[in-house]
């Protein structure tokens, strides 16, 4: 039997990897200049969890959701999204009592799974970087959230990339321009795409959304949902809209997004890339206002957006962006003979217990090859451990650049290395 990952899957192993790491921590950081934690929630839930929050007629429970029957006989899915999950916990944890400070942050990192066509920058299993914040239904909520996505984006160096933003108004503002959109496009019937003919029924505002070039053509000449909204809507959206304009972010109004899940309230948002001439949403979300009460919970305002991973990793590649570049070794072990692999071993943790990134041969190599590993690994120090050294309690130390070189006492190595570091690294840097 061949074993094969399955289909849709990715082994995330190497450069890509550490590329993965860096953007979690980055990530974090970012994240937490803005007051947001950091949550963990099971990659399966209920089955009706996913199925109510997304909306029944929505693509990822008619056509993309893993679920299935576990041995108690519960109807499970694995999670398509990461929204509906956090609302979970939000309310089983009762984040809501009044003794919790308000507004709560959260943000999330892991897997997501959807049952769809694998493709470029798309898999069955995927990576999502999410934030939530509960409890504050001012429109700066919606405006600061918009401008950390685009910090994180920065910080990860990227610039090219454009926002697109829109508003879907509340639930009186979507059944009048609903109806409105069901008048427009009901002549066109025939000419639309068969998965529009099913959603001018089921949910019509989905077809704004449709990539066939059939329903794009009748959707230029469509009503604006803007041109719908109620007066409290439009007063939100006009003031994210200032904020973001006080605070210099480049936007545009694109009315035909409306985003994939039926919980969507008033603002919605895109990241975008050019891929290969195509428009590619790396970042999307938006405010959800009643998502929390439609799960029994209290009325709680809410705002959000998820980042594809997969889909980031492709734009840095593209931008040729690697955030492996300062992912270096401090120093590397080069070991010969068998009477230097203990002091080796000690001498490893020691330098790790300080504070240093170190790693060292264990494959009993000559000298040539062990400092080809010090410099695949981009080690800026190698400390040569042999058997001599071992009986004399002393190291051979030397840049890995300059060659500059020196012997030094055991004993030093072990109980400060940061002198040694120091003289030997960020010395030479200074002169």
């Amino acid at each position: 039997m061949k074993l094969q990952k399955p289909k849709g899957t990715l082994d995330i192993f190497g450069k890509a990897a550490e590329t993965f790491a860096q953007i979690n921590a980055l990530a974090a950081a970012t994240f937490g200049n803005y007051n947001f934690k950091q949550i963990e929630t099971p990659i399966f839930e209920s089955y009706e969890l996913f199925s109510r929050s997304a909306g029944e007629t929505s693509d990822i429970v008619t056509k993309e959701m893993y679920d299935f029957m576990d041995k108690g006989d519960r109807h499970i899915a694995l999670r398509p999204e990461g929204t509906a999950s956090v609302v979970r916990a939000y309310l089983e944890n009762k984040l809501y009592a009044p003794e919790v400070q308000k507004p709560v942050k959260f943000w999330y990192s892991g897997p997501m799974f959807r049952y769809e066509r694998p493709q470029s920058g798309r898999t069955r299993e995927f990576h999502q970087i999410g934030v939530e914040i509960f409890g504050a239904k001012n429109p700066a909520v919606d405006a600061e959230t918009i401008i950390m996505a685009t910090d994180f984006f920065s910080t990860l160096g990227l610039s090219s990339l454009k926002i697109h933003l829109n508003s879907i108004g509340d639930a009186e503002s979507r059944e009048t321009y609903r109806q409105a959109l069901v008048d427009f496009l009901t002549p066109y019937k025939n000419q639309l795409s068969e998965d529009s003919q099913r959603r001018l029924l089921e949910n019509p505002l989905r077809i704004l959304d449709s990539k066939e070039e059939q329903d794009k053509q009748i959707l230029l000449s469509a009503p604006s949902i803007l041109d719908y909204l109620n007066e409290a809507s439009k007063k939100h959206f006009e003031s994210v809209c200032e904020i973001l304009n006080a605070s210099g972010i480049q936007y545009k109004i694109d009315t035909s997004m409306v985003r994939g899940l039926d919980y969507y309230t008033n603002t919605v948002f895109e990241v975008v890339a050019i891929i290969d001439g195509k428009e590619m949403t790396v970042c999307g979300g938006g405010r959800y206002d009643k998502l929390v009460e439609y799960f029994d919970g209290p009325e709680t305002p809410a705002f959000g957006f998820a980042i594809g991973l997969e889909r980031l990793l492709m734009i840095l590649e593209m931008e040729d962006i690697d955030l492996t570049d300062d992912m270096e070794l401090h120093a590397y072990i080069a070991v010969l003979g068998a009477k230097a692999n203990l002091e080796a071993a000690k001498l490893v943790s020691s330098l790790r217990m300080q504070g240093y990134s170190v790693d060292r041969d264990y494959l009993d190599r000559k000298l040539p090859a062990q400092y080809k590993s010090a410099d695949a690994y981009k080690a800026e120090l190698i400390i040569t451990l042999g058997e001599n050294e071992v009986l004399n309690q002393t190291a051979k130390i030397k840049n890995a650049q300059t060659r500059k070189e020196r012997e030094v006492d055991l004993d030093d190595l072990y109980n400060d290395f940061s002198e040694i570091y120091e003289e030997l690294v960020m010395g030479e840097i200074e002169s």
